[in-house]
């Protein structure tokens, strides 16, 4: 059985393309060749890949999905060897993609993107953003190696560490008369209106919290935007429960609001860096792995300016020696 690194390269690309098309014009090779290297794929393999519709592009089947997991690592590894080779004794370099939960995506990747550029400049980092659900999709089927999430919902076949631990905080408009009395009680708000965040799994966690402490929030808005609640809360629209804080205490219009302590006891939730528990991870995952393990120990990295640090946490000149 003859397998090559070359059909496995069309056939995702015809996989992430949807076309025949699509994938040549990635490649800058002509549709036959991508058509005939799928073909061969598909003898090799015993498999049916794809299925083709006239005017309707491919449709990749259960087999394909199955094959796609499997391939885009073995090319990440192909990769990583050429490279190595190339540089033997040398900096790493190639592609890294990442994975960030989309409301942690603002307080971790700039200063994760700007340190380890600092460390391997060779290599070309990327992320991708979503819910806990597609990123965890995307590390199953290999389109990301590694992916920063909260210990949510997490799937079989995630292995995961924990970088640092946060707590959910409440947010108040500033003229509550809660606001700067210390650590407030949910149970003082509880018929009060409320701002929930709905980006999965947020509206389901928050909503267990409350319910744990025997209160049914009474919901006036939801929306998917992190700072769309903040800019609600600074209206006056209601109350939030959020995780985390940004380094202004202001909304996007300019609104002041309050970050309260909760009173009662709630559970902290750590931030993990995840990855699929069957790979064989690539230097670059492991240079990346341990690059977080030493910058986000204490949290998000903070940028410096001068000598101060922005948000009180450590800032980007920490990163390369944190424990």
């Amino acid at each position: 059985m003859t397998l090559s690194l070359r059909q496995l390269r069309f056939f995702v690309a015809a996989a992430e393309a949807g076309t025949i098309a699509g994938a040549a014009a990635r490649e800058h090779i002509s549709q036959s060749t991508i058509a005939l290297a799928v073909s061969e794929l598909e003898r090799t393999l015993g498999v049916q890949l794809f299925l083709r519709r006239q005017a309707k592009g491919l449709t990749i089947t259960q087999a394909g999905l199955a094959v796609l997991a499997d391939a885009r690592p073995l090319l990440a590894h192909a990769d990583e060897l050429v490279s190595s080779a190339r540089n033997l004794g040398g900096e790493l370099s190639g592609n890294l993609t990442v994975g960030c939960y989309t409301t942690l995506a603002p307080f971790l990747m700039p200063g994760v993107l700007e340190g380890f550029a600092t460390e391997h400049p060779t290599v070309r980092l990327s992320f991708a953003e979503g819910t806990q659900v597609e990123l965890q999709e995307k590390l199953l089927d290999g389109s990301c190696e590694m992916a920063l999430l909260y210990d949510l919902d997490l799937q079989p076949g995630i292995q995961q560490e924990t970088l640092y631990i946060t707590r959910p905080h409440l947010l108040l408009p500033r003229a509550h008369p809660l606001a700067g009395q210390g650590p407030v009680s949910l149970h003082d708000l509880a018929d009060e209106p409320m701002v929930m965040l709905d980006n999965p799994p947020s509206l389901h966690y928050f909503t267990e919290l409350l319910a744990s402490l025997g209160i049914r929030p009474v919901i006036r808005h939801t929306t998917s935007s992190f700072e769309t609640v903040r800019s609600l809360v600074a209206r006056g629209l209601g109350y939030s429960l959020l995780i985390q804080r940004p380094a202004s205490g202001i909304s996007h219009e300019g609104v002041p609001l309050a970050e309260c302590e909760i009173r009662e006891e709630v559970p902290d939730m750590p931030v993990l860096l995840a990855w699929p528990a069957r790979a064989n991870l690539t230097r670059r995952a492991k240079a990346f792995a341990d690059f977080c393990r030493r910058a986000l120990a204490d949290g998000p990295v903070r940028p410096t300016v001068g000598d101060r640090r922005v948000g009180g946490a450590h800032g980007i000149a920490d990163s390369a020696t944190a424990t």
